[in-house]
This record gives structure tokens, sequence and C-alpha cells, in this order.
């Protein structure tokens, strides 16, 4: 497989500089499973690090927090009987119940634990993204089971406010709907011997594969969605509410590894997706995306301008092989 790439060149008379010629190559990527094209600016610096104490923001919010355990029994809502008997599912330490506000037709949150308001990515572990993944699986298999024809499932994430996320305390949200997001669409749409092709060339060319764990190949996106955006495939299943325990456990470990890279480079806040081509798809594939956000702070410079919203195109400011040198560390068991 050929991963496209091109460099163009913009000029301008630098005024700090006497209004001399400058010159900067901008690299543009295409990717080759979904189709979008990223920009890599260089110089740029557009997520500066932040020294914001999201400790004192946690004590702000603990007090009326209706996913804490003080709470959580009162304040969330119950799943109908008809999709599970208890109202809520629990695994481990996590718990899952609809999502007061609908987005899809069937949805829901679960709370890697309601004892954990204060989640810091550095110390995220596998087994809490475990049992919160698991959780999700069993609400979306219950929700098949009881509605066949919602069929397109996905398990996301908004972890702290720049990310979307409307409550501090971290959480994953899953959807189950009869009809597709854009991204299950596109998802549907790639054969799975693209996806292998994908990999395969990833892994030869070494630059930004990251390992295979379990059921999951790991690796740094050619052409970023986002920030620091990480991926993972995992072929022979269609959708996630067909993971198994095994495989749910899998992705965690990669998660997790991920989210501690994250933190090592000084953020906090991330978007998550793990989606599917669907049930009925035959020789399906699961393709797992994160990208990392803004830092929780106030007055803070939002990573999503027109060229994302409304182009579609990234404009991202580290490059994938740079990243990719930095999370082998975390994947080099893999």
């Amino acid at each position: 497989m050929e991963l496209r790439r091109e460099v163009v060149t913009a000029e301008i008379l630098l005024p700090s500089a006497g209004f001399e010629p400058a010159s900067s190559p901008i690299e543009i990527r295409w990717d080759p499973i979904l189709g979008h094209t990223s920009h890599l600016l260089s110089g740029a610096e557009l997520m500066p690090s932040s020294g914001f104490d999201l400790r004192e923001l946690a004590v702000q919010t603990q007090a009326s927090c209706p996913f804490c355990s003080e709470r959580i029994d009162q304040s969330t809502p119950r799943l109908p009987e008809a999709i599970h008997s208890a109202g809520r599912i629990r695994q481990g330490e996590a718990v899952l119940f609809p999502n007061l506000l609908a987005y899809a037709q069937y949805s829901a949150v679960s709370v890697y634990s309601p004892d954990r308001h204060f989640l810091p990515l550095e110390q995220m572990t596998a087994p809490l993204v475990a049992d919160n993944l698991a959780a999700q699986v069993q609400f979306a298999a219950a929700v098949l089971r009881y509605d066949g024809r919602a069929r397109w499932a996905s398990i996301n994430a908004n972890h702290m406010l720049p990310s979307g996320s409307s409550l501090f305390h971290p959480h994953l949200q899953g959807s189950v709907d009869r009809f597709p997001s854009t991204l299950q669409q596109m998802i549907a749409q790639v054969p799975v011997t693209r996806v292998h092709d994908y990999v395969d060339t990833e892994r030869r060319l070494d630059e930004r594969y990251l390992g295979r764990l379990g059921c999951a190949d790991w690796l740094v996106s050619f052409a970023p969605v986002g920030f620091n955006e990480i991926r993972a495939f995992v072929t022979g299943v269609s959708s996630p509410a067909a993971l198994t325990v095994e495989q749910a456990s899998d992705l965690a470990e990669g998660i997790t590894r991920v989210l501690n890279v994250y933190a090592d480079l000084g953020f906090q806040s991330f978007n998550m997706a793990l989606v599917g081509g669907g049930p009925e798809s035959q020789d399906g594939y699961l393709c797992l995306q994160l990208v990392c956000r803004s830092h929780p702070q106030p007055h803070y410079r939002s990573d999503v301008t027109y060229w994302e919203r409304l182009h579609r195109q990234a404009m991202v400011d580290y490059r994938p092989e740079r990243l990719a040198e930095l999370a082998r560390a975390r994947f080099q068991d893999s």
C-alpha cells in the first residue's frame, strides 16, 4: 500500500526579521482507511503545556456530582427491565446506566468507579478500563437482543470538559442505534483486506507501528484526524457488542498505555471511539481511535477550528513518527 504525502511551502515576509522572506513547509497526508487529509505544520505549538490544577477543579465539582458513590443510585436513571433486569450493569468498580440526554435510541454512561471522581490519565489502569469496556459490551449485547433492528453499536469517551464532557467524573459512553453514524458508514464501506494491507504496510515500515496486544494491532495514525491520534484494529469482529471478555481486556491494555502516553505528553483530556461495520458485515473489523484534546483550563484554545469542523481536515503540530518513538516505550513488551 502506498501512503500518500505531499509537501508544499508557504512564503511570507517576516516582520520580526525586517520583512525578509521566510518559508514554512506544510506536509499533507491522506488517510488510507477513512480518506481524510491532514496538514502537518512546522514550528507551531498549538496546544502548549498547562499548569492548571485539576485536583482543585475536582474538589469544586465533587460536592454535587451525580456519578459519585453517595448520589449515583438516587441521581442516575435505570435501564428498562426488558433490557437489563437489574436496571444498572455493574462490572468490577464500573457502573453503567442510561444517559439522561439520549444521543441515540439507546445510549448509556458507565463510570470507571463511583469512588473515583478524580482519575488523572497517569493513574488509569487496565483493570479499570477493562471493567468499563465490559459493562459497555454487555449493554450493547443486551440492546441487540432486545431490538434486532438497532445493530449499530459504538463505545466512546469524552474525557474532561474540553473533549465535550459536561461532567468532571470520568466515564465512557455507549450508543446503539438503528442508523449508522457517519464514521460507522465509512468503516462499513472499507473492506477488511484493505485494513490488513494498511497494518502490514505500517508493520513493514516500522515508523508508526507500535505492536500487537492480544487481538489488536496498535499504531500511530499516518494522517491524524486529531492531535496525537493512535489507532487499533481488531479483525474478525464486526461490532463492539461481539467482543469477548478476553478481547475487551486486550483493548483495555492498549487503551491504558495510550492514555499513559498522553499523560507523559502533559495532556489530561481525550476522545475515543470504537466502531465496526455492524454485526451483519462479513469478515469485519473494529476500528478504535483516540485523540487528545486541549488542556482543561480557563481561556483554553480549542483544538477544533473551521478546518476540523467544516473542512473535515486536521491541523496538527506533532509528527506521528515522533509520537511513535515516545509511545513505543509504553508498548515495548508487545
